[in-house]
This record gives structure tokens, sequence and C-alpha cells, in this order.
């Protein structure tokens, strides 16, 4: 098949054909449940759903890596995972439910950790970290009789590692040696200081827990392998017992008498009275970390996109409602979005990774309601907005049938042809496949802005990729059946009357983040101040971090941001690390020009 093929129902229907004989080859009576549930998905229960689904990962795997002809690159990276299972193995059933528990902490204080690291090194042949170990000791604990005093010399090193300072900054950074913390609703942030002082109580960071900031570049590129598999397996799959809620929400206990609870009175709530309704998609958490953790990443990221097929644009330092309902309520969550977008890059990094991931989120025999798109219904819609609400329901539109336009009161900039298949007067060219993702990303302090995103773009700061906005970006601006045009303001350019004079059904408002917003309080628009939303955004569209930017954004310490939402952390630490950078653009310009033109 072409990759232009790809892209539309005709081609995503014959490749369909070619899954489901695939599946009759390898597993006939699987190929027969898959009919049927497409036939009546309601019939089946929430854990026959899964269970169907999680039966025909492996499968979809291993079609999708013969499609591309990556079976070599996918077995090593499920080999990756695979290489990696003693570390959680031994986690488990070692170091948290033996060592922890046979030596406390004030008996670990005399283990001379170091001299055991010795002995321990010698055994494992010159080789110390804690793959190896995990490795080894598992491998003693199959004659735990003749390993007698190597587990036990292995049994006080964990307990060093796991209750001592000496030990935790041996293994800072590493997964072996480190439980789960208690949850303390009152103290959620482990290494804040509170210091009373002149009536008031502020709040920092222990200095070693301080994480310096420097620019503008990516701030945190989120976990290894090594970290999202730690999650994956700390996750206790609770979709087998329909108690999946990170995916459903926390459920109030059904009344005795009376009627049952309904809408925002059958959730949880924390102890600040936030309600625990879990993922808002209802993704497939459980089910995508089974996978995951099994050596499966294709299957797993095609979970995923089930519900969530613009994950690119979800994930790590975006969302944690799952995070807030996940069945741990007394101990750290799992780092649900960590796993997530882990699980994207490490798809994306694959050879034709990008094509892969856009090749699931339009044909994906995991969705048993919608695996490929509807016929085309005649429909056009109009999408006023490109940002997170926008892009995402103009995807949902395209794969129900229907023709989407989007619009955006920003300037979207074009795209390289042989990326986007759209040229400049809107026409189209057959467009080259993506071989390395590479070829997409930038460096984020060097990134153009591109217009597309809406507040992802000039909302967020750098402690996410934006590179992702390309990703999605791609996803939909190469369907024929999509325009997107920039710096169309509706209700000024474009008007509701103009809309359906051209031809629109429908017009979908997305407009919500780009509202202007004036603080009705005295004095709101006194000299200096503006809202935290206005100050990032003209910092972001403008470019006035980069150094060859002449935008005129001025900055004055100190700064007092008033607020304690993500904008205003956001805004607290963009100040911060923007104030040196105009000093230092203030002091080169100064300087060149004085060397131009004389003190």
């Amino acid at each position: 098949m072409t990759l232009a093929q790809l892209y539309v129902r005709d081609g995503l229907l014959a490749l369909d054909g070619h899954f489901l004989q695939a599946l009759e080859a390898a597993a006939p009576p699987l190929k027969l449940q898959l009919q049927q549930a497409r036939s009546q998905p309601e019939a089946l229960t929430p854990l026959q759903e899964s269970q169907l689904l999680l039966a025909l990962g492996p499968y979809l795997e291993g079609f999708v890596a013969r499609l591309f002809r990556i079976e070599t690159q996918v077995s090593d990276l499920s080999q990756r995972h695979h290489a990696l299972a003693p570390l959680y193995a031994i986690k488990r059933k070692f170091v948290q439910r033996t060592a922890a528990r046979k030596i406390n902490a004030e008996q670990a204080e005399s283990i001379d950790g170091a001299a055991l690291q010795l002995r321990l090194r010698d055994w494992f042949g010159g080789q110390f970290d804690e793959l190896v170990f995990a490795t080894q000791v598992q491998a003693w604990l199959e004659d735990e009789t003749g390993n007698a005093e190597k587990i036990d010399v292995a049994l006080h090193y964990a307990a060093w590692a796991l209750h001592t300072e000496a030990g935790k900054a041996a293994h800072r950074g590493g997964i072996l040696f480190r439980l789960p913390h208690a949850v303390d609703h009152m103290h959620l942030v482990p290494g804040a200081e509170a210091r009373d002082q002149d009536g008031y109580r502020s709040f920092s960071i222990k200095p070693a827990q301080i994480r310096q900031r420097n620019g503008f570049a990516l701030t945190d590129t989120g976990c290894d392998l090594r970290g999202a598999l730690d999650q994956a397996n700390y996750c206790i799959l609770c979709h087998a017992q329909g108690k999946d809620s990170c995916s459903h929400g926390l459920l109030e206990k059904t009344p005795k008498d009376g009627p049952p609870l309904v809408g925002k009175a059958a959730f949880k709530r924390t102890v600040f009275g936030v309600i625990q309704t879990g993922c808002p998609l209802s993704e497939k958490i459980s089910e995508f970390h089974s996978l995951k953790a099994g050596g499966y990443p294709l299957a797993a990221l095609a979970m995923i996109t089930v519900d969530n097929p613009m994950a690119a644009a979800t994930g790590h330092r975006i969302c944690n409602d799952c995070m807030k309902s996940c069945i741990y309520q007394k101990q750290e969550p799992v780092n649900i979005p960590e796993i997530e977008t882990r699980t994207i890059k490490d798809v994306l990094a694959l050879p034709y990774g990008f094509e892969i991931y856009s090749l699931l989120t339009r044909w994906n025999p995991l969705n048993l309601r919608r695996p490929y798109p509807r016929a085309h219904t005649g429909y056009r819609v109009l999408v006023t907005g490109m940002g997170p609400a926008g892009y995402t329901l103009a995807h949902q539109l395209l794969n129900d049938g229907h023709t989407v336009v989007g619009i955006d009161g920003l300037k979207i900039e074009p795209l390289p042809e042989h990326l986007s298949g759209v040229r400049a007067d809107g026409s189209r060219i057959p467009f080259a496949p993506v071989a390395a993702v590479d070829d997409l990303f930038d460096a984020l302090d060097q990134r153009i802005l591109a217009g597309f995103g809406g507040v992802a773009e000039y909302g967020i700061t750098v402690r996410w990729d934006k590179n992702f906005l390309k990703v999605v970006r791609l996803l939909l601006e190469r369907r024929p059946e999509f325009s997107m045009f920039g710096g169309v303001r509706f209700g000024g350019t474009l008007s509701v009357e103009d809309a359906f004079r051209l031809g629109f059904d429908h017009i979908a408002l997305a407009l919500g983040a780009g509202r202007p917003t004036v603080l009705d309080i005295p004095n709101g628009l006194a000299r200096g101040v503006r809202t935290a939303s206005d100050f990032l955004m003209g910092l972001q569209l403008t470019g006035a971090a980069k150094a060859d930017s002449l935008a005129n954004l001025q900055l004055r310490l100190p700064v007092v941001v008033i607020g304690g939402g993500l904008t205003g952390i956001d805004t607290a630490t963009e100040s911060l690390a923007y104030y040196p950078v105009q000093v230092e653009k203030f002091t080169q310009r100064y300087e060149q020009l004085c060397a131009e033109r004389g003190a």
C-alpha cells in the first residue's frame, strides 16, 4: 500500500481487510470475536471488552511492524522492555516485601553499605548497577539455600539503600531502592520548607532539590523507558476488577436507601473539594499499562489512541486528572502521564514512528466502534480556534466523515510542502513519509512559533515539548478533508452569516482560552499590572526570549504574581527566566551601539 492510501477511507478499509485476513490466519476464533464485537460493541461488558482488546494487541503489533517493514526494530524495542523486567520483579518481591520489612530504618543505620557494595561488586564480576543487582538476585533466589550468604548481603544492602540518607544519595535517580511515599494532603510537596517571618509564612524548596533553570530550552524531558516501566509495574491493573478509577473516577458508595447517585454527586472529592472524575476521555489506562509492561509498545499506543488520539498533546506536564483518581489515595499515585508520554516517544523514535502513530489515529482495530473513518456525510463544519479543543474536535469530526475547516485568529506559519502536502495557495501535493521524527523537532529555545495550538502554543511554557504541536498538526493537515487558515478572527474577519453563506452546515466554537481578559479590580490597567495569561502570550508569541528578537517586552523586578494556579506558576518561572535574558540582550545591544557610534 502507498502512504497516500493510509490517509483516505478507501485505503484504510483495504488495510483493515488485510488485518482481518492476517488475524484469521493466526487466530481464527479471535477474528470471529472481533467481528462480533464490532457489530454489537454494547453487548460486551467492560471486562470482556478489555480482555478482547488485550488479546488483539500482540497481533496488531506484529501486523503494523510488518506493514512498515520494521520487525527487527520493534523486536529490539520489545527486548529492551523485557531486559528491564528483573528490576520490577525484584523491587516488589525482594526490596519492598522482604528487605523493607525485615530491616527497619534504625537497624539500617548500622549497616556499612559501601563495604557490602564491594562484596556484591566482586560477586557481580566487577559490575554494579541496579539492573545487575536485580538480575543477580533474581538468579540467586532460584536456589535460596545454596545462595543464602549472597542473598543476606543483598538484603542488607537493599535495606541500607532504602532507609539511610547515604543509601538514598548513592541511588538518587534510581528506581530499585525507592518506596512510594505517603500522601499528606496538607504537605503535597515533600521538598517544601515553611518559614514564618514578619508576620507571614513563606515557602521555599530545600536547596538539594532545586533544579536550576537556564534560558528557554526544554526544562523537563520526562522519564526514560526504565522509569516508565517502573510506574507501569507499580500500577495494579485494576481494570480486571472494574476498579480502574483513574479512567472512570472514584465513585461514592451507592446509598442503601434512596435513588442512586448521579452526576457530580456520584464521585468522591479530595480534601480540597476537587471532584475525582478520572480521565476526561475515559482512556483505557490500566489496559495500556498492561501492554506496555508486557513489552508491546505499538499495541500500548494503539490502546491509548482508542480514546485519546491526540495523546501527543496530553500526558506529561499537561494533565493529571487520572492521577488524582488513582486507586492509591494514601500513597504516591501512579504517574500515568509519564507512562503515556514515554509510550508515544518510544514509538515515535522508531523508523516511521510518526507514520505509525498517525495511522493509529485513523485506523485502529482496538477501536470497536469506529475502527476506520465513517463514510463521507456531505456535512461541512467550521471549527473556530485551533487550540486543544479545536484540533481535537476537528480530528473527531474528520473520523466521523465530515469535511472540516479550521480557522484561528493567530497567524499560522506554513509547514514545508513535502511534510504537509499543502502549498501556500492551499492546493495539495503528495507528501513524503517522515522516516525519522527528529526531522520534525527543533530545540525549544530556537524554535519558531508556528501559531498552531492556541493556548498550548502561547500559554504553556517550555516545561512541555511544543514540538508535539507539529506532530498533532500533521495528523490533521495531511488529510484531504481538512483545511486550515490563520489570521481569521471569528466575528471580525468572518461572521456567522459569512460562514453559512460560504456553505458551512455547522459552526463549532473552540475559542475559550483566547478570549481577552480584563480583571475587574481597581487599577487593573495601571502601568506594570497585567494578567498572567497576557504576559505569557506576549512572551511566547513575540519570541522575546530569543537573542535575535526585537520584541519590546519589558520586565522589572521584583515581580508579584497573585494566584497559585498553573498559569500563576508558569508566570513566576518565566519571569525569573526572562529577566536575565532581557538584561543580557540590552547589554549586548548597548555595547554594540557604543562600539559602532561611540559611548
